[in-house]
């Protein structure tokens, strides 16, 4: 594999349901699935999970609520999504641990970095929920401040569409794709693929992205094997 150690974001609107909200079984089935071969491959695998099925900080906060308040019940969003994946994962034997930004002891163990790499040294998955324990920063901000943490050789942001393009390709089939964007074009051209936040800290500290269709079977394996899918993002 070209990658040892990979963080893989995912949105929570990746797991809902059809119809909106909640978490999608068979989305959770065939996502356990694929984690399951690529921790089975060698690979040491981090994930961060967002919580927009179940509740969005900045939505909430643009109907009225006050924002730190609709922020916290975000990353209380996130530790439900992490909690439902790892007991999916689990129950085909993979070896997973929740670690939290926010102290939860008796659900999940509270975020230390040495013991986070050191579970991803003994081949367990490990799921950072909570974001970065702080309001005013999304989850994607959380997935590039654990990669560096971590020292992560990627991170993989899986999407519903199969890459980057300078419009939304589900609502104008004339979207161009990016096969290749630096991290100052995504900045300059405001991509809104990750928040300016996490571009910064990734190209800071050299960590490439990846983004790709995460609803395309075996695009997950192909991404981390080193085949040329979805939209590379670097410096």
């Amino acid at each position: 594999m070209s990658y040892k150690r990979v963080l893989l974001k995912l949105s929570g609107e990746a797991l809902s349901n059809p119809e909106g909200g909640g978490i999608n079984a068979a989305i959770l089935e065939t996502l356990s699935s694929e984690i399951k071969e690529i921790v089975d491959s060698g690979t040491e695998l981090a994930l961060v999970i967002g919580g927009g099925n179940i509740h969005r900080g900045v939505a909430g906060a643009t109907k009225g609520m006050d924002r730190t308040t609709s922020d916290h019940m975000g990353m209380l969003a996130t530790v439900i999504n992490s909690l439902s994946l790892q007991d999916s994962l689990e129950r085909k034997g993979v070896h997973t641990r929740v670690l939290s930004a926010i102290d939860m002891r008796e659900i999940c163990e509270p975020y230390i970095r040495r013991r986070a790499i050191r579970h991803l040294e003994k081949k367990r998955v490990i799921i950072f929920a909570a974001g970065t324990g702080n309001p005013y920063f999304t989850t994607d901000t959380a997935a590039a401040l654990r990669a560096n943490e971590i020292d992560a050789d990627i991170i993989m942001k899986a999407t519903k569409v199969d890459g980057i393009y300078d419009k939304d390709p589900i609502q104008f089939n004339e979207a161009v794709k990016f096969n290749e964007l630096s991290f100052i074009d995504v900045l300059n051209k405001e991509i809104k693929v990750m928040d300016s936040a996490a571009i910064s800290l990734c190209m800071d500290n050299n960590i490439n992205i990846i983004v790709f269709n995460m609803f395309k079977k075996g695009n997950m394996n192909k991404a981390i094997s080193g085949e040329k899918i979805g939209t590379l993002v670097k410096k």
